[in-house]
């Protein structure tokens, strides 16, 4: 099951990403802004796999808080 990835730059943002989906990431100038931003992402991704017939892997614990 994947989940969100979180780190807190040097600059002040944070970053969130989810390694089962390469290239979902986001930035956000909060922890919870991240990781809302990039739950949003990851549901655009899944839809669009879906839409092409693409393979969809496990991520529902990306949509956990």
């Amino acid at each position: 099951m994947s989940r969100v990835e979180v780190e807190h730059e040097e600059d002040g943002r944070w970053l969130a990403e989810v390694l089962e989906l390469p290239g979902v990431l986001a930035y956000g100038t909060t922890r919870k802004d991240a990781i809302e931003r990039v739950q949003a992402l990851s549901l655009r991704e899944l839809a669009d796999r879906l839409e092409h017939g693409e393979e969809v892997p496990e991520v529902g614990g990306v949509l956990e808080s």
